[in-house]
């Protein structure tokens, strides 16, 4: 894509396409896309260094659970940030060092 941008999708598992993104960046930094089940597993197996959430109230239905059964705290991770916008309330959290 313009920019250098890649998409790829991948079914071997999370590990498998964490290795392969970081293979295509080149030592540049890797963007995570995908759901709420996707965001999840990247988070319990400790392998997203920030993350950040712009948060903006609406209703949508019941949708997926983010952070349901997620200790955070335990795997590690803090909030580094927030900062209120217009429109939305932007969260970073971070891997503790």
């Amino acid at each position: 894509m313009k920019g250098g941008t890649e998409f790829r999708f991948v079914t071997d598992g999370i590990h498998a396409a964490l290795e392969q993104a970081k293979a295509a960046a080149g030592g540049r930094d890797v963007r995570l896309g995908g759901g709420v089940a996707t965001i999840r597993q990247y988070l319990q197996a400790r392998l997203v260094d920030e993350l950040h959430l712009a948060i903006r109230p609406v209703l949508m239905g019941s949708g997926e659970a983010l952070w349901q059964g997620i200790d955070l705290y335990a795997l590690g991770y803090e909030c580094a940030k927030q900062a209120a916008g217009e429109r939305a309330l932007h969260v970073f959290l971070r891997k503790r060092a």
